[in-house]
């Protein structure tokens, strides 16, 4: 484990330890030698910022708390640490964890039941992860997907307020207009809403949730069916893609990539 005498105010990485984090990570590839050193300039402030702890008997090594910091600070290379503020916890779980829910249906009745998830980040609360599943921006090449990204950008969703797909636009950027932004985000929104209820529509009755064979399915879409649910996890979604394989997202929904673009002040497919 890092050594906590070394969290402030930043954490020093050890070259071999991050180099081969890097390496590990495909889709950071595309940074140059400058974002790199802010990268790790960044993920060294988040280990110092951050408590991170393992759970469900998780060991928490150095090269997992590095690997989720590499992650982590990606979406904020140039908007800053600030945008994490205000929650100090990170758990990590050796795979997906159980959480309660409740339900309350069109009669008034609630239903309680338990659901287990990758990932969940609550609002001035801790960021839960787990680590099987945020290995999986390592070993899924092609797939659109981080659940380390998706989970902090729910964090940065959450600095307003509430989760809803429109954060707050603060220094540097300010410039954007949050009409538009809602504008443009419910139109790619909807229209995916509807390309997942067509697939889902011409899914045979009986087919296994869980197989390849209804997988399928869904392959052609640019990320996750999952962004359907509402604005909040499509915003979420839609940033793993932008970050990991950003290709699909920008031919499938031109306009949303390139607000992304202005708000994250970075374009994985220049230069491309």
């Amino acid at each position: 484990m890092l050594d906590r005498l070394t969290r402030s105010p930043s954490v020093v990485i050890p070259d071999q330890l991050w180099a081969a984090t890097l390496a590990s990570l495909p889709f950071m590839a595309r940074l140059d030698t400058a974002e790199r050193a802010r990268l790790r300039a960044l993920a060294g402030q988040l280990l110092a910022d951050k408590q991170m702890s393992g759970a469900g008997g998780l060991e928490l090594t150095a090269a997992i708390q590095v690997n989720i910091a590499m992650q982590a600070s990606l979406p904020v290379l140039n908007l800053g640490m600030d945008w994490y503020r205000g929650w100090k916890s990170i758990v990590v779980y050796p795979g997906e964890f159980v959480v309660p829910r409740h339900v309350t249906d069109d009669d008034g009745v609630v239903h309680e039941y338990e659901e287990p998830i990758a990932g969940e980040a609550w609002d001035g609360g801790p960021l839960v992860l787990s680590w099987e599943d945020t290995q999986r921006a390592s070993t899924q090449s092609g797939a659109a997907y981080s659940v380390v990204i998706h989970e902090f950008v729910h964090k940065i969703d959450l600095l307003n307020g509430a989760a809803d797909g429109v954060p707050p636009f603060l220094p540097p950027v300010r410039q954007l207009d949050v009409g538009r932004w809602s504008t443009i985000l419910t139109a790619a929104f909807e229209r995916f809403v509807a390309e997942v209820e067509l697939i889902e529509s011409a899914i045979p009755d009986g087919l296994d949730p869980e197989s390849d064979e209804e997988d399928r399915y869904y392959a052609h879409l640019p990320f996750d069916a999952y962004a359907a649910q509402d604005e909040a996890e499509f915003f979420a979604v839609s940033s793993e893609a932008f970050f990991v394989e950003p290709t699909g997202l920008q031919q499938a929904f031109p306009e949303w990539y390139a607000l992304l673009v202005g708000f994250f002040l970075q374009d994985p497919l220049a230069g491309r």
